[in-house]
């Protein structure tokens, strides 16, 4: 390969960033040390290849669409809802991804850019699955906050499972409510469910 990667490199780093940067959002919910935007990240790409997987859709991009969905955020963090009420002009995600790339290979720089266009479009069946596995995961995350005490997740628990849209998403919603927390570590151990 004779082509230069430094502007590869150079992103690698800057990924890097969302390994410590925190969804602000769960802040409002009273949680002190929330996940970051990589954890939320990475349990939205395994959701999403479930979902695709039970939609019929394709497993492989929509876990690729999940995890590239906030890559964004390591320009302007993670903006919460109430935030993006007071942001002038609201930084659309396809504009960072074209500055992230620009320099790199052309072949990636439009594969990248194609698939934040993508995700961003809502229109492909694996699209539409990975925003349901980001609304999926952060119900989840809600769920075990509030399961460590943090009552006020509730909000984020509710307002994830009105969005979700897919028949697949909606019954794996409902599976989640049912089930505790923990109770992958009761069945694992073979200890009765409680």
């Amino acid at each position: 390969m004779t082509e230069d990667l430094s502007a590869v490199a150079n992103f690698l780093y800057e990924a890097g960033t969302l390994k410590h940067t925190a969804r602000t959002g769960w802040w409002m919910a009273g949680v002190r040390q929330p996940e970051t935007v990589a954890e939320h990240s990475w349990r939205t790409a395994l959701i999403a290849t479930i979902i695709a997987k039970l939609e019929g859709a394709d497993p492989a991009r929509a876990a690729f669409l999940a995890v590239w969905h906030d890559t964004g955020e390591t320009r302007t963090g993670d903006v919460n809802h109430l935030g993006k009420k007071y942001t002038a002009g609201e930084a659309d995600p396809r504009d960072i991804t074209a500055d992230q790339v620009a320099g790199m290979p052309g072949v990636l720089a439009e594969a990248l850019t194609e698939l934040v266009a993508e995700y961003e479009a809502k229109d492909s069946p694996e699209a539409i699955c990975a925003r349901d596995a980001d609304k999926l995961e952060c119900m989840i995350q809600g769920i075990e906050y509030k399961a460590q005490g943090y009552e006020n997740a509730q909000r984020w628990i509710d307002n994830s499972r009105g969005r979700i849209v897919t028949k697949a998403g909606n019954a794996l919603a409902d599976a989640v409510l049912k089930t505790g927390s923990l109770d992958w570590l009761r069945s694992a151990l073979s200890e009765k469910q409680g």
